[in-house]
């Protein structure tokens, strides 16, 4: 009798998220560039974010920083739902429930520290023993990003700034 109870709430639960999850993975064809930077989420996809708003709203960004600059943009809505793309395989998973890595030798998006998501925490040490970087949460991940905004924000103006002389 408990494992019927038992996998009744798991089928429930998954019948509950699949909605949701379905409208993530069709994020990309919803926003198919960071509205903040102009990059192709697409292309990104390791990187990306899917924000579902409590207004029902929904924005997508090429990477965790943007996403930042969304939260502080719409500061009077609360995200409902945040998914981020696995590094590995790219398909959207829970922000909250990721395990996350700051930091190494691998380039950011939008970002000298980089911040990377794994669905698997295996997936998180073996990057970690291979790159470099300290396990984290979501939270000390996206407070790592508001750390990191100004001298990010230099950094991308600065380098615009080299290939618009160089298209010249």
């Amino acid at each position: 009798m408990k494992k019927l109870i038992f996998y009744l709430t798991i089928c429930m639960i998954f019948c509950i998220s699949m909605p949701g999850l379905l409208l993530a993975q069709d994020d990309v064809q919803k926003h198919k560039s960071c509205k903040y930077c102009s990059m192709d989420r697409e292309k990104f996809a390791h990187s990306r974010i899917f924000i579902e708003y409590d207004d029902g709203t929904t924005e997508g960004t090429c990477s965790l920083h943007c996403a930042a600059i969304d939260f502080a943009i719409n500061i009077d809505k609360s995200p409902e739902t945040i998914w981020v793309g696995d590094y590995n395989s790219k398909n959207l998973i829970d922000a909250q429930k990721a395990f996350w890595v700051i930091g190494g030798s691998k380039t950011g998006v939008m970002t000298k520290r980089a911040k990377w998501a794994f669905i698997y925490e295996e997936d998180a040490k073996k990057f970690i023993k291979e790159n470099g970087g300290k396990p984290a949460t979501f939270d000390e991940a996206i407070k790592a990003v508001y750390e990191d905004m100004y001298q990010d924000t230099k950094m991308v103006r600065k380098m615009r700034k080299l290939k618009k002389m160089i298209k010249q």
